[in-house]
């Protein structure tokens, strides 16, 4: 009998993305069967990721999505979202209880994002073996399980600690690069994100998207390091990349783009999007505009309404004003810039941009999925990091991967002028140094697809996690029922 698993995600576009091509892992290259749940809010619709998904019919991936989570009543107007997302995977534990108990039999194994690990639980309950997917580097994990070490040695604010906070065997992490939970520890999601690090430990392994020759320093903490492995008992699989496939030539609303981006040299577009979450205030649009009419160089823009406020009036003339999305650009710059770029407004088929030859850099919030897909793509970045844990991707694209340039200061904590980001451009496009790097995203590429290839090391650690799963089968009998 075929092995059958559960993967469990949230709405969270980030995390939906990578468990959708575990999925896919597991079916093409072990002939698993999967069904994911995916817990849901009732209150956006799904996501073009799932609905493509459908659309083509994988044979061997189904998705249910649970019944919609009502956190109304444990939220105010102020929760922050990661609060909300740990609310919606807690509140939906006992929807994928019942998702389980209600199959014609158990499956093998659950897998959960690991926004949700109170889960695991479940699977205990029926006793399958249990896997955490950690959606980000081995870096952020390491930071994340051993969080409540460094709750109970540090009694101030982490923001206030001189110098580097010091994780065993691992690169330190800069006070100014920590991850947004750990800023505010008197704030809820600093409570979630201290249950999320033990509750990592509590599972019978780790999968990490990301792979050996991207981060071996970290990964070899976890397997040698004793402080880290005391911390950690969990064994940790670098399994990834896990990506969106690069579908063929497909949406008409973007052949335009396609065929303009086939007129141009190879190599010689900057592509510039900032994620679903990634708007910029007015007045870092307008700047941001300025620099790469400046630079002189081909762009393809997705560019979303800003926020409100910080409007440079003297770039804003009166006929400007408006709900328009071109409000926030200088005036003439759409006429200016005609021949030479292109804006997306709000989404872009990202994937698909980053694999065309005429891509040669991108501009990024330095989300984890997006630094995956330019890597995928052999494409090198300019670091623009917003939220969450980005800084300490950024961190790690420009130190450890030397695949990025990223500006003097952080752009959330000033605005980043025309002149900087001209330069930032020129050195990714043109420069010596920018060749380099695109040198570099080349190698990583050809390593990491090596390492997803028959005998590589990521796909081995993914037979490693088949072959532990058909062992548990074996142990509870092929033809186990429920009671």
């Amino acid at each position: 009998m075929d092995l059958h698993v559960i993967l469990v995600s949230s709405p969270e576009i980030g995390h939906i993305v990578p468990i959708l091509a575990l999925a896919h892992r597991l079916a093409d290259q072990h002939g698993v069967r999967s069904t994911v749940l995916l817990v849901t809010t009732g209150a956006s619709p799904e996501s073009n990721h799932v609905n493509r998904h459908r659309e083509k019919g994988y044979a061997l991936v189904e998705i249910i999505p649970l019944p919609p989570v009502d956190i109304s009543k444990l939220v105010g107007p102020d929760t922050k979202v990661v609060t909300q997302l740990c609310l919606m995977m807690r509140e939906a534990v006992p929807l994928v209880r019942s998702a389980i108990a209600a199959m014609d039999r158990l499956p093998d194994a659950l897998f959960v994002v690991y926004f949700g690990t109170e889960s695991l639980k479940v699977a205990a309950e029926f006793d399958m073996p249990k896997y955490v997917l950690f959606t980000s580097t081995a870096w952020f994990l390491a930071l994340s399980v051993y969080c409540p070490v460094l709750d109970d040695e540090i009694k101030g604010r982490y923001i206030d600690e001189p110098g580097h906070l010091k994780i065993p065997g691992c690169k330190p992490v800069r006070t100014e690069d920590l991850v947004d939970m750990m800023l505010d520890r008197d704030d809820q999601p600093y409570r979630e994100y201290l249950r999320i690090g033990k509750g990592l430990a509590l599972s019978d392994g780790i999968l990490v998207n990301t792979c050996e020759d991207l981060e071996a320093k970290t990964l070899q903490a976890f397997m040698e390091n004793e402080a880290m492995k005391s911390v950690l008992k969990s064994p940790v699989y670098p399994i990834g990349p896990l990506t969106q496939r690069v579908e063929p030539r497909g949406l008409k609303s973007h052949e335009y783009l396609m065929d303009w981006l086939d007129k141009q040299p190879n190599q010689s577009v900057l592509f510039v999007s900032f994620g679903g979450g990634g708007v910029l205030s007015a007045e870092q649009t307008t700047e941001l505009a300025w620099g790469l009419e400046l630079s002189r160089q081909r762009f393809v823009w997705v560019i979303r309404p800003p926020k409100k406020g910080h409007v440079n009036d003297e770039l804003f003339p009166d006929n400007m004003k408006g709900t328009h999305e071109d409000d926030y650009l200088p005036r003439g710059f759409l006429n200016r810039t005609k021949t030479t770029g292109i804006l997306l407004p709000k989404w872009g088929q990202q994937v698909e941009i980053l694999a065309h030859p005429s891509v040669g850099g991108f501009m990024s919030h330095c989300g984890w999925n997006s630094i995956l897909e330019s890597i995928m793509s052999g494409v090198p970045m300019i670091a623009w990091p917003l939220y969450a844990e980005q800084r300490m991707n950024a961190t790690f694209l420009v130190e450890e991967l030397g695949l990025a340039v990223r500006p003097e200061v952080l752009p959330t904590k000033n605005v980043v002028g025309r002149e900087e980001i001209e330069k930032m451009v020129r050195i990714l496009m043109e420069h010596k140094d920018g060749e380099a790097m695109r040198d570099r995203a080349q190698q990583l590429k050809t390593s990491a697809t090596n390492g997803l290839s028959q005998g590589g090391s990521s796909h081995q650690w993914m037979c490693k996690i088949v072959s532990d799963i058909e062992s548990k089968r074996k142990l509870n009998g092929e033809h186990a029922m429920k009671y």
